[in-house]
């Protein structure tokens, strides 16, 4: 008898043993990575001084976003800061000027950081397609987590992903004309933050 009871119990748990491995894994198999294309994505860049603005673009390198079914649930994206242009300076040589400039040490050191990436590390929902979304930004090798709102949507062939990043340069080593390094600027100022608009069309 008890021989029976012994072999029941140890039957009944090998069902239940396989029916958690199978649910663990059912859920690990509802996360889908959807591949970025870089061509078809966007990042437009907004930096603001006392005396006016400049924007540009900046190319992705790759990147990826994680659904589940209709819901984001992680992501990464790396920016090609060798790319960075500026579009609103219709002079060659000024516009020149300012790219030298953006990719020297003064900023974002391009030749030993060619890259800045944005790693996802929380998501919170707030509302049907839109979250706030928190990860690790590294620009210059220095790593900082920060916060911004992001819009998902699914699309017939994947996904894609829309939010303006926050940027606060003095985090990140960028002290040419800060006021949060040096006083006494007047209309050398240059905003310590910057925005990035990002746009990201991915497929499986």
């Amino acid at each position: 008898m008890n021989s029976v009871k012994s072999f029941v119990a140890s039957l009944a748990l090998a069902l239940f043993v396989s029916s958690a491995v199978s649910a663990a894994d059912a859920g690990k198999a509802k996360a889908t990575n959807y591949k970025v294309n870089a061509s078809k994505s966007e990042l437009t860049w907004l930096g603001k001084k006392v005396t006016g603005e400049h924007t540009g673009k900046i190319s992705l390198k790759e990147g990826v976003i994680t659904m589940d079914g209709a819901k984001l649930t992680g992501g990464k994206f790396v920016a090609d800061l060798t790319s960075i242009t500026c579009t609103d300076l219709t002079d060659k040589e000024y516009n020149g000027k300012l790219i030298g400039h953006l990719k020297s040490d003064d900023f974002f050191s391009v030749e030993k950081h060619p890259t800045a990436t944005f790693v996802v590390t929380k998501v919170a929902p707030k509302s049907a397609g839109v979250y706030d979304v928190t990860g690790n930004l590294t620009i210059k090798g220095i790593t900082k987590p920060t916060t911004f709102p992001v819009t998902v949507k699914t699309t017939s062939t994947g996904a894609e992903a829309t939010g303006t990043l926050v940027v606060d340069r003095s985090k990140y080593d960028i002290k040419y004309n800060s006021k949060s390094f040096f006083e006494n600027l007047g209309d050398k100022m240059i905003n310590d933050d910057f925005t990035i608009d990002v746009k990201l069309v991915a497929a499986k």
